[in-house]
């Protein structure tokens, strides 16, 4: 007797993994673009943290989709089809971000690596952006400057003496008569409140960052279906 539940052949979209992988081996057509379909948004946000490059982030996902696609016999069902396409963008990513920095000494990444509140600089500060990036930039700043006037008093000095004015933890702790390990615990401090302020404020917008769907996630799969002759 037939199962209820049976997942019906003629609706790949219904499928799990290790359905798609099988047919996708016998080069169903169907199936590459289902897979495709399911994971261009992780494997392009992936490759886009990675590259900061819109084009070249399409380039990875193409890319890693191709390799994944011609080695799918390498594909036991360990782990989720997901985390297997995942890994190839990631890999295919930093080995092209490693390529183009084969200048830059290990020591130094690691020692930036280190802290983990280094402030990163934000892209949209740059001093001669066109005006849709100024207003981008000004609204961010006024985000900023309430995030900081919300901060505990005894936090918010020593972030705007350390991080805004520059000074140095010798000369903000001299000001303010603080012991240097102080400062440093204060600031750390504030760099925590402040990042979760920013993050409550900010969390709505990040599960829309970064499209791709559309007639970008359609180019795509048309293009690896093509590499693979099954255009």
């Amino acid at each position: 007797m037939e199962r209820q539940d049976a997942i019906p052949v003629n609706d790949p979209d219904a499928l799990g993994d290790v359905e798609l992988v099988r047919l996708a081996r016998e080069r169903d057509s169907g199936a590459f673009r289902v897979i495709m379909r399911r994971h261009n948004r992780r494997l392009y946000r992936v490759a886009r943290a990675v590259t900061r490059d819109d084009a070249e982030a399409e380039d990875v996902v193409q890319e890693a989709y191709f390799r994944a696609f011609a080695n799918l016999g390498n594909f036991r069902g360990d782990s989720s089809l997901a985390t297997w396409l995942t890994r190839i963008a990631l890999n295919e990513a930093l080995g092209r971000l490693r390529r183009q920095r084969s200048t830059v000494e290990l020591p130094m990444l690691d020692a930036e690596s280190q802290d983990d509140t280094h402030v990163i600089p934000f892209p949209l500060m740059a001093s001669n952006c066109d005006p849709e990036r100024a207003v981008a930039q000004r609204e961010i700043r006024i985000l900023m400057e309430r995030a900081i006037d919300a901060l505990p008093e005894v936090f918010r000095i020593v972030f705007v003496m350390r991080e805004i004015e520059d000074l140095s933890i010798e000369e903000t702790a001299g000001f303010l008569n603080l012991p240097q390990a102080t400062v440093k615990t204060r600031l750390h401090r504030a760099r925590r409140l402040l990042r979760r302020a920013l993050d409550e404020q900010l969390a709505p917008a990040l599960a829309d960052a970064f499209p791709f769907d559309g007639m970008r996630c359609t180019r795509i799969a048309d293009s690896v279906l093509e590499r693979l002759g099954l255009s």
